[in-house]
C-alpha cells in the first residue's frame, strides 16, 4: 500500500517514536485519577493477562514492551537505574494501555470507524508525510515492506497502529468539538503571563536557623520516643551467605579459538559479512518551498530555488571547493555542517530515486548536475564508491574471534555453574567448589544493598537470595559477571534501632522538624512586623534576616533566595505596589515580599500574540474536557464489568519487572 524511506537508523526511530506519541497528544491517558487501584479482581483474566478492556486482552508482554518503551523514551541513553525504575514504568504502561483500549472500544460503540482513505490521508497529510511522502511524492512500496520489517513491524500491525490514531483522533474531537475560549478570557490569560512585578524581598535562611538548634540528650529520647514508628524495622533483614562465582570473563581468558571455529562461525554468518554497493557522497541540498494549506506549491519559490541551486553548480564548475560552498549553500543543516558529506550510503537508500540514480552513476570524484529531488534540488558529489562483496575471512578474523571466544566461555561457564550446583546439592558447597578449583566466598550478615566480592551490588542476585529460605539446598542465579552458585546460612529478621545505634539519624530528624516549626514561626514574626512598621527592611534588620531587591520578573520566571515566581511567591502579582505579603515557604527558606512596581503588557503585544494564547487556552479546555471524560469511561467501565484487572499479575510486574524478554 505505502512505502518508505533512506537510512534504516533514523527511519526506525521515527517509526518507533512514532508509534509511542500516537496516543501521547493527551497526557490524561497515563494520569487518570485513581489508577489502577479500582479494578476488582474477582473473575479476572488468566495468568499473563493484567486486564481485559470490553474483550480485548492486556497481556503481560504488552505491558513489558510498553514500559521498556517509555523508559528508553525517558532515558534515551539508559542508566544504572533503569531496572529500578521499570517497575513504576510497568504501572503507567498498564495505565495506558487500558486507558487506550477503552478509548477505541468507546469510539467503536459510538459508530466511530478508521477507513483506508483514512489510513492514506493520514501517512500523506499527517506526522508521517515527511516519511512517506518527502516532497508530495510517494517513495516506494518496497523500501516500506523493509523499514517496516527493520522495525519489527508487519504492514497489518504498522496500519493498524494508524487506524487507533485516526479512531483515537475522531473521537478526542467528538468529545472536546465544543470546547470554546472567550475574547475575555484570552485577555486575562495574556496578561497573566505577560504581567512582571518588581518587588523587594527579605530572607530567612532555614540553613543559618539550624545553627542556632543544639537538642539536648533529653529531647532527643523524647523525639524519638515520640517518632518510634518511624523508625520500626529501621534495621533491614540481613543474611549471611556463602557463595561460589563462575566468572565469565576468567574463562574467556583461558578459552582459545581454532581456525576451524573461525571458520565455522563465517560459513554460518556469511550474509552478516557482505558490504554492498554503496557511496560515500556529499551534496548541497537547496529545497523547495513546502504545500500551502491548499496542498499547492508556490511555482515562483520552485524556481527561485532551481536557480539558486543553478548559480552553485556554476560555482563548483569554476573551481569553488564543494565542502566550502555545502557549508555556505546546503540547507540541510546536519550535513552541511560538515561540508556537505552524508558519509557511506547503500544503492537505493537516498530519499529520492532520481538522486539514488545520479549519485550510483558517478565515478569516484564526480559531481552531478542539478537534481530534482521532488522536495528541492540537488547536487551530489562521490568522495569514494565501493562495489558490492563479500569480506573475504582474513578481512573479519579479527572480529569473528572474540564473539566465538565469549560464546565457548558463555557455554563453559553455564556447564560449570550447573555441575557445582549439582555436586553441592549433595556433597556441599565447599567440596563442589574444591573440585573446580574456585573458592568460597562467605559474607558476614549483609542487606540486599551491599556490595560483595565478584558480585557487586547486583539486583539479581540480592533478589535470590533474599527469596530463598535460610538453610536451603544451594542455588544458582546468572549475574553480570556469570553464575553464583549460593547458600543462605542464617537470616537476621529486620529490627528496630536503638536511639544510639541511630542517633545521628534521630538529631537530623530532630533538627529538621525544629527548624520547620522556627522558620514558620520567624517568617511570619517577618511579615507581622514589616506590615506593622509598613517597613520590610527595618523588620528584616530587626530579625536577621537578608534584604534583596528583584529585576522585573515574568509569572515563569527565577528569583534567587526565592525560586520559581510559578510557586508560592506568585502571590506577588495579585498584590498592589506597597503591599506586604504574608509568609512564603520555599522548602529551605522563609520570604516576605514588598511590592515595588507592577508593569502590564502593551496593546500591541497582545495583538500580537492573542492568537497564539487562545490556541494555548483551547488546547488546555480540551485536555481537561478529555482527561475528565476518559476518567469516566473507565470507571463507568470498571463498574459494569467491561474493565477487568488482574491485581495478582499486576502486582507482579510492578513488583519485579527487569531483564530482557525475548521481543
Amino acid at each position: 500500500m505505502i512505502r518508505f524511506l533512506q537510512t534504516p537508523g533514523p527511519i526506525k526511530k521515527v517509526i518507533l517514536s512514532s508509534i509511542l506519541l500516537i496516543f501521547c497528544g493527551a497526557m490524561v491517558i497515563t494520569l487518570i485519577p485513581g489508577g489502577l487501584g479500582g479494578g476488582s479482581s474477582f473473575g479476572s483474566p488468566g495468568r499473563g493477562v493484567v486486564a481485559k478492556v470490553d474483550g480485548e486482552q492486556v497481556t503481560a508482554v504488552e505491558v513489558q514492551r510498553e514500559a521498556r518503551s517509555m523508559l528508553r523514551d525517558q532515558l534515551p541513553r539508559g542508566s544504572e537505574m533503569s531496572a529500578q525504575l521499570l517497575p513504576f514504568f510497568a504501572s503507567r504502561a498498564a495505565q495506558r494501555l487500558i486507558s487506550l483500549k477503552a478509548l477505541l472500544a468507546e469510539a467503536q460503540r459510538l459508530g466511530l470507524h478508521a477507513t483506508e482513505d483514512d489510513v492514506r490521508d493520514e501517512l500523506q497529510h499527517g506526522q508521517y508525510a515527511a516519511v512517506f511522502f518527502p516532497g508530495g511524492n510517494f517513495i516506494g512500496q518496497d523500501a516500506y515492506e523493509e523499514r517496516l520489517r527493520e522495525a519489527d513491524l508487519t504492514v497489518p500491525m504498522f496500519e493498524q497502529n494508524i487506524k487507533d490514531q485516526v479512531l483515537y483522533q475522531k473521537l478526542r474531537g467528538l468529545v472536546t468539538g465544543g470546547a470554546t475560549v472567550t475574547d475575555a478570557e484570552v485577555r486575562q490569560e495574556f496578561d497573566k503571563r505577560n504581567t512582571k512585578v518588581k518587588f523587594d524581598y527579605a530572607v530567612l535562611k532555614k540553613d543559618d536557623l539550624l545553627k542556632e538548634i543544639h537538642p539536648t540528650d533529653p529531647e532527643l529520647k523524647a523525639f524519638y520516643d515520640s517518632h518510634l514508628a518511624n523508625y520500626n524495622n529501621a534495621n533491614p533483614e540481613k543474611r549471611k551467605l556463602n557463595y561460589v562465582l563462575v566468572d565469565v570473563a576468567k574463562i574467556a581468558a583461558q578459552t582459545t579459538v581454532t581456525p576451524e571455529e573461525i571458520r565455522a562461525y563465517y560459513d554460518q554468518h556469511r550474509d552478516e559479512y557482505r558490504v554492498p554497493d554503496q557511496v560515500n557522497a556529499r551534496h548541497i541540498l537547496i529545497k523547495t518551498p513546502l504545500p500551502g494549506p491548499d496542498g499547492k506549491i508556490d511555482p515562483k519559490g520552485v524556481q527561485e530555488a532551481r536557480s539558486k541551486a543553478e548559480d552553485v553548480l556554476k560555482q563548483l564548475q569554476a573551481g569553488a571547493k564543494f565542502d566550502d560552498l555545502a557549508k555556505k549553500y546546503s540547507q540541510d543543516s546536519e550535513s552541511a555542517k560538515n561540508g556537505g558529506s552524508l558519509g557511506w550510503i547503500q544503492h537505493g537508500r537516498f530519499p529520492s530515486a532520481d538522486v539514488d540514480k545520479a549519485a550510483f552513476s558517478l565515478p569516484k570524484g564526480g559531481t552531478s548536475g542539478v537534481i530534482d529531488a521532488g522536495y528541492g534540488f540537488d547536487i551530489v558529489h562521490i568522495d569514494d564508491i565501493q562495489t558490492a562483496h563479500a569480506k573475504t575471512l582474513d578481512e573479519v578474523k579479527s572480529e569473528i574471534e572474540p564473539i566465538v571466544k565469549q560464546q565457548k566461555a558463555a557455554g563453559a561457564a553455564e556447564a560449570m555453574a550447573n555441575t557445582v550446583l549439582g555436586q553441592a546439592r549433595s556433597e556441599g558447597l565447599e567440596k563442589a567448589a574444591a573440585a573446580k578449583g574456585l573458592q568460597v566466598i562467605n559474607t558476614d550478615f549483609v542487606d540486599r544493598s551491599a556490595a560483595l566480592p565478584g558480585v557487586g551490588t547486583s539486583a539479581q542476585f540480592a533478589d535470590a537470595v533474599f527469596q530463598a529460605k535460610e538453610k536451603s539446598p544451594p542455588d544458582q542465579v546468572q549475574v553480570q559477571q556469570g553464575y553464583a552458585i549460593f547458600e543462605v546460612v542464617a537470616v537476621q529478621p529486620p529490627s528496630t534501632p536503638t536511639l544510639d545505634q541511630i542517633h545521628a539519624r534521630v538529631e537530623t530528624d530532630f533538627k529538621n522538624d525544629r527548624v520547620r516549626t522556627l522558620l514558620t514561626q520567624k517568617t511570619q514574626e517577618l511579615s507581622d512586623r514589616a506590615k506593622a512598621e509598613h517597613d520590610l527592611k527595618k523588620a528584616a534588620k530587626e530579625l536577621g534576616a537578608t534584604n534583596k531587591t528583584s529585576d522585573f520578573v515574568l509569572p515563569d520566571g527565577q528569583v534567587p533566595d526565592l525560586g520559581s515566581m510559578s510557586g508560592n511567591a506568585s502571590v506577588a502579582f495579585t498584590m498592589k505596589p506597597g503591599d506586604i505579603s504574608g509568609p512564603i515557604q520555599t522548602g529551605v527558606n522563609g520570604v516576605v515580599i514588598e511590592l515595588l512596581e507592577k508593569q502590564s503588557p502593551a496593546d500591541q503585544e497582545f495583538a500580537a500574540k492573542k492568537d497564539e494564547v487562545r490556541e494555548s487556552l483551547l488546547q488546555q479546555k480540551q485536555n481537561e474536557m478529555f482527561g475528565l471524560f476518559t476518567a469516566n469511561l473507565q470507571e463507568q467501565m470498571k463498574k459494569s464489568g467491561k474493565i477487568k484487572i488482574n491485581q495478582e499479575e499486576l502486582k507482579q510486574l510492578t513488583r519485579g519487572l527487569g531483564g530482557d524478554e525475548g521481543e
